[in-house]
């Protein structure tokens, strides 16, 4: 391999290692859509996944069940919908964030750092199925990167 070839290479392992795609998941089937679609996208350019869940406690104290914890909730339902998307075999490279924050925010935020987000849409069909969610509306708008909002195929 020429010194040219390798410098070339190089670059384009370093340049793919940095590249991030962001996917908001929150269980919902649009949202494991969102994920498998993430991870195919990742998993072609060699970026890392990573799956964002956030929450956001209640603004009162006292209105949460006691030993109620939204982190452990979070962590299920990513668990659930890693097992959805892709089965026992995780991809290659992927990380998990979770964050007590509104999901609008905190995926926002995420893309300051990202060269993908990728939502799912809400699962209406006929009208309200034109419509997008709310939070994948904001994060269309707001991004810092470009966004990808997963439809599911009907057919």
């Amino acid at each position: 391999m020429s010194e040219e070839q390798d410098s070339n290479s190089t670059v384009a392992a370093a340049s793919s290692a940095a590249y991030r795609v962001v996917v908001g998941v929150d269980g919902s089937q649009p949202s494991v859509g969102a994920l498998k679609a993430a991870a195919r996208i990742a998993t072609d350019s060699g970026a890392t996944l990573v799956a964002v869940v956030a929450w956001q406690m209640p603004p009162f104290e006292g209105t949460s069940p006691s030993g109620y914890s939204p982190e452990d909730d979070a962590r299920r339902i990513l668990a659930e919908a890693e097992a959805a998307a892709f089965g026992g075999e995780l991809p290659a490279r992927y990380e998990r964030t979770f964050v007590d924050h509104p999901p609008v925010a905190a995926l926002i935020d995420e893309s300051r750092n990202a060269d993908l987000v990728v939502v799912g849409t809400r699962g209406h069909g006929g009208v309200i199925g034109m419509l997008l969610g709310s939070v994948s509306a904001a994060v269309a708008q707001y991004a810092h990167c470009p966004v990808l909002i997963h439809r599911p195929r009907t057919s």
